[in-house]
């Protein structure tokens, strides 16, 4: 691997870039007086333009939100690059050779060579594009019409058709200048023992783009019932595409999961398409291989993926085995996550897609509304497979199910999946505890009792307060009134008011949150304290002293604005989620036909509680 780019490299390409033609891709700018321009900010919502631009020095700023910088920092933020990445577009713009630290130039790659695959790549894709309107193309039109998807969308995603035969796509770009060797390097045409012919021939087109919005690949799905290759057929692993590093989409949706900090994964073209044809504008799909280390990567660049932000990462699988195994294959995968991890399926075992077609665009939205934990519907799964109706069942479920538990990393977790699998399962709490800890499954009154004292002694060294439970509702809980106590001033004043107005699930931590309320005074100061304790009975004191006490889990003092938002906003997300939940289960009781009134007003509480929701985020 390349080491880094040398320092006079990267100030020749911030030479040679101009600032404002970047820029301007992203941004109308408009004439501001000598060497400058202004234009409306990406970066946070305006009406009167605040961003400018300096074209001669070479930077931008806005004097709204205040981000500024150089075009290589405009490119991480707005296109969720990495520095080496920005540098490395940069340079192929210009036709720049970089070099690196280590001696190496071009990243062990030929920019000229990249460039010229990329113009091969959207060349091929104008071409299969400008084909869906051909006559031949009416199957590939009638697949698209067939699946909701109207002309707007298909030219949206840049859906195109390969026609039929062996040279058209290679005789077009012959004609552009590219040759049989480019475009076997690119994967656009194969190398056969009777010469070079198209790889994509009678197929529905898909281009794949990376975050930028460049097209280095394609997918292509059959037609034709003579045609006996695959139903799907990608393109080959190239210099430029690499699926275990590509996600279908991302470059339609990185807006939107950076602002609501949320991403769905589902599994093809077709569902991408129709998630943000219903409004879910946060979905993308793999491309023909398993959700993986390389894809959680790109997605955590985007999402910010730190402790103490609410952020939600989704997964929609089908409810067959093969769904199943993707299902257990995400949860190996979520350590790798800081984000909350969720599972979900429709009920009728629909994809996105078809859940759209028969259901319509609310059913859509209803499905990711009705998400489900990782964790939870992974254990689940492997639970469902035993007869809990016999002792050899539950045991046998117990075995399989236990050491999953044992694998989840975040140990304020176990303690609440363990309770729940002893319901699940119908089994005593020791048991499972006994299970998750030794790996072992065990029946006996004295094992029961000696895993009892151990977990309870286990619990008690794990728990930052052992007197209150460590599942994941109330540690959220216990953090928001840590932060009441110690860091008030940190959140800011109206979403403090909201966090405070949260009605807390435990009753001492909600009695210590509405002291705080009375008391008037700032928690934080010895005074202020006391004035909490003296709204409370003297039995709280111990509590209130520790929650007061407790280190936040940060790494410095100026971590904890930060940690302290994330809080606040996860407990109004909590609550809005609840209170959305509630508005479903009685819409579900609802007679349409005798109560269409009722189901009106359900609905439109449903809509205002999601805009509140995406509201926050976007706060």
């Amino acid at each position: 691997m390349a080491g880094r780019i040398v320092r006079a490299d990267i100030d020749a390409v911030r030479e040679r870039v101009d600032i404002a033609e970047v820029i301007g891709q992203y941004v109308t700018l408009k004439s501001a007086g000598i060497g400058s321009k202004k234009g409306l900010c990406p970066f946070h919502e305006e009406r009167s333009p605040s961003f400018n631009v300096r074209t001669q020095a070479g930077f931008y700023h806005c004097f709204g939100c205040g981000e500024g910088g150089d075009v290589f920092s405009f490119l991480q933020k707005i296109d969720h690059m990495s520095f080496t990445e920005a540098v490395e577009s940069l340079a192929a713009r210009v036709g720049y050779e970089l070099h690196y630290e280590d001696g190496s130039s071009d990243s062990g790659e030929n920019h000229a060579q990249r460039a010229r695959m990329l113009q091969a790549n959207h060349a091929a894709s104008e071409f299969f594009a400008a084909q869906l309107n051909t006559p031949e193309a009416q199957p590939a039109r009638e697949l698209l019409v067939g699946r909701s998807f109207d002309e707007a969308t298909a030219r949206h995603f840049g859906v195109g058709y390969a026609p039929r035969g062996w040279s058209h796509l290679r005789d077009h770009l012959h004609a552009k200048g590219f040759t049989d060797e480019e475009l076997v390097a690119v994967g656009l045409v194969s190398q056969g023992d009777r010469g070079v012919y198209d790889r994509f021939r009678g197929r529905l087109m898909w281009p794949i783009r990376d975050v930028t919005g460049q097209t280095i690949g394609f997918g292509a799905r059959l037609l034709y019932p003579d045609d006996k290759g695959p139903k799907y057929l990608n393109t080959p692993e190239t210099v430029l595409y690499r699926k275990s590093q590509v996600l279908y989409g991302l470059d339609l949706a990185k807006k939107d999961i950076a602002q609501r900090r949320q991403v769905v994964v589902v599994e093809g073209y077709t569902d991408v398409m129709a998630c943000h044809v219903a409004g879910v504008t946060t979905a993308v799909a793999t491309c023909g291989t398993a959700f993986g280390p390389d894809h959680i990567a790109m997605l955590r660049r985007i999402l910010s993926d730190q402790a103490g932000q609410a952020t939600d990462v989704i997964f929609t699988f089908d409810p067959d085995a093969a769904g199943q195994k993707a299902a257990l294959r995400a949860f190996a995968e979520e350590q790798r996550f800081v984000a909350q991890t969720y599972v979900a399926i429709s009920p009728g075992g629909l994809d996105p897609c078809d859940l759209r077609i028969q259901r319509g665009d609310q059913e859509v939205r209803n499905l990711i509304v009705a998400k489900q934990p990782l964790f939870e519907f992974a254990i689940k799964q492997a639970i469902s497979g035993f007869d809990l109706n016999t002792v050899e069942g539950r045991i046998a479920a117990l075995r399989a199910s236990a050491p999953m538990i044992s694998q989840i990393k975040d140990m304020a977790l176990r303690p609440g999946y363990v309770r729940a699998l002893a319901g699940w399962l119908g089994v005593e709490l020791a048991e499972v505890e006994n299970a998750v800890r030794t790996g072992a499954v065990s029946v006996g009154s004295s094992t029961r009792q000696q895993s009892s004292a151990d977990a309870t002694s286990r619990e008690g060294a794990a728990a930052a307060i052992p007197s209150l439970p460590n599942d994941p509702a109330t540690r959220l809980e216990r953090q928001l009134v840590e932060v009441l106590l110690q860091h008030p001033e940190t959140v800011d004043p109206v979403l403090l008011r909201r966090a405070q107005a949260v009605p807390l699930t435990n009753p001492s931590l909600a009695a210590v949150a509405s002291a705080i309320v009375a008391s008037g005074a700032d928690p934080a100061s010895k005074r202020g304290l006391e004035a909490v304790l003296a709204q409370l009975p003297n039995d709280f004191a111990p509590l209130v002293r520790q929650l007061a006490s407790e280190p936040l889990p940060v790494r410095s003092a100026a971590d904890v604005p930060a940690f302290a938002r994330g809080i606040a906003t996860g407990i109004i997300e909590v609550d809005l989620t609840r209170r959305k939940a509630e508005v479903l289960r009685q819409l579900g009781r609802l007679d349409p036909s005798t109560q269409a009134v009722e189901r009106a007003e359900a609905e439109r509480q449903l809509v205002a509680l999601e805009a509140e929701r995406r509201g926050l985020r976007e706060e």
